[in-house]
């Protein structure tokens, strides 16, 4: 059984290799979206199991993308992946509906907690 995964992120470079990692991962199909209101769209009408999300964004940032999919009755695992001390992001991230936040790091072992995490959460 796969897992189907919609990873958002402004930063085309950042989802080229997230993907890239998270696509190595057994099991894990990886949909790639730039513009995080597109996002809102494909997680509605689609069928992921999980939705991974920068927080930072332009127009719509991770929590508010949360937010909006939780008020149209999306109600898949939302993890959010970024570069903010996870304290920073906590309390807030809980009040948007988001099940998990992980935090960008340096090297690949980030990838691998990341697709841990997806797993645990559905």
């Amino acid at each position: 059984m796969s897992i189907e995964v919609l990873l958002v992120d402004e930063d085309v470079d950042v989802l080229e290799i997230v993907g890239t990692f998270l696509g190595q991962e057994d099991g894990f199909e990886i949909t790639t979206e730039a513009d995080p209101e597109a996002a809102l769209d494909l997680a509605t009408d689609g069928d992921f199991d999980a939705v991974v999300s920068d927080y930072k964004m332009p127009r719509l940032d991770g929590m508010e993308l949360c937010a909006a999919l939780r008020e149209n009755g999306v109600d898949i695992p939302f993890l959010l992946f970024t570069a903010r001390e996870h304290d920073d992001v906590a309390d807030a991230a809980t009040e948007h509906g988001v099940t998990a936040v992980v935090q960008k790091g340096t090297g690949t072992e980030q990838y691998s907690v990341l697709a841990d995490r997806i797993r645990d959460t559905i």
